[in-house]
C-alpha cells in the first residue's frame, strides 16, 4: 500500500484486515470437512479433490500472512504509531521520542476508532481529531531538558505556567501541496 494507509483509512484498514482474517477462517471451515473426506478416501471425484486441497491450503496461507500484518498493526494502534513512526521515531522540540503520541491503550483505540465502542466494528468515520492536530502525552519535568536546569528559568526571568499533567498538548503538522 506504500504510505496510502493513513488518519483517514487507518481504521478501514485494519477492520479490512480483521474481516478478511474472519473470512479466510470461515473458507477453512467450511472446507475442512471436505478435507477430511479426501484423506479418509470419501470423495469419488478426482477434479473436486485438487479444488478442496487447493482452497483449503490458500485459505490457510492468507490467514496466517494476514494474522502477522493485523497483530503488528494492533500492536501499532495499541502504542499509537503509524508504521512511519515504528521505523523512526517522530522528532519534537526536545527531541525524537518514539513514544510521543501513545497517550496509553484505551485513549490510543479511541484515536483510531473514536470514543463510542459500538461503532468500532463497522466502517463509519469515527476517528477522533481531524489530522492535523494530535494529542500528546504530556512530559514530564523530569525528562524535559529545559525544565531540569531551575537557574536558566531565574536566570531568563521566563514564567511558564506548567501544564497539567492530565492535559495533553497538541502538535500541529502541515503538509506542502
Amino acid at each position: 500500500v506504500n504510505n496510502c494507509i493513513g488518519f483517514s483509512n487507518y481504521k478501514f484498514f485494519l477492520l479490512f484486515l480483521a474481516y478478511s482474517l474472519l473470512y479466510c477462517l470461515y473458507i477453512a471451515a467450511t472446507v475442512f470437512k471436505y478435507f477430511i473426506k479426501y484423506w479418509t478416501g470419501e470423495l469419488t471425484n478426482g477434479r473436486s479433490k485438487f479444488h478442496i486441497l487447493f482452497l483449503l491450503f490458500v485459505a490457510i496461507m492468507f490467514f496466517v500472512s494476514l494474522m502477522f500484518l493485523f497483530g503488528y498493526h494492533c500492536w501499532l494502534v495499541s502504542r499509537n504509531r503509524s508504521t512511519l513512526e515504528a521505523f523512526s521515531a517522530p522528532v519534537f522540540q526536545n527531541g525524537p521520542d518514539k513514544n510521543g503520541f501513545n497517550l496509553g491503550f484505551v485513549k490510543n483505540l479511541q484515536q483510531v476508532f473514536g470514543e463510542e465502542k459500538k461503532l468500532w466494528l463497522l466502517p463509519i468515520a469515527s476517528s477522533q481529531g481531524d489530522g492535523h492536530f494530535f494529542p500528546m502525552r504530556a512530559l514530564s519535568e523530569a525528562r524535559n531538558p529545559l525544565l531540569t536546569n531551575e537557574e536558566q528559568w531565574e536566570e531568563d526571568g521566563i514564567d511558564e505556567e506548567p501544564q497539567g499533567s492530565g492535559e495533553a498538548s497538541s502538535l500541529a503538522i502541515e503538509r506542502e501541496t
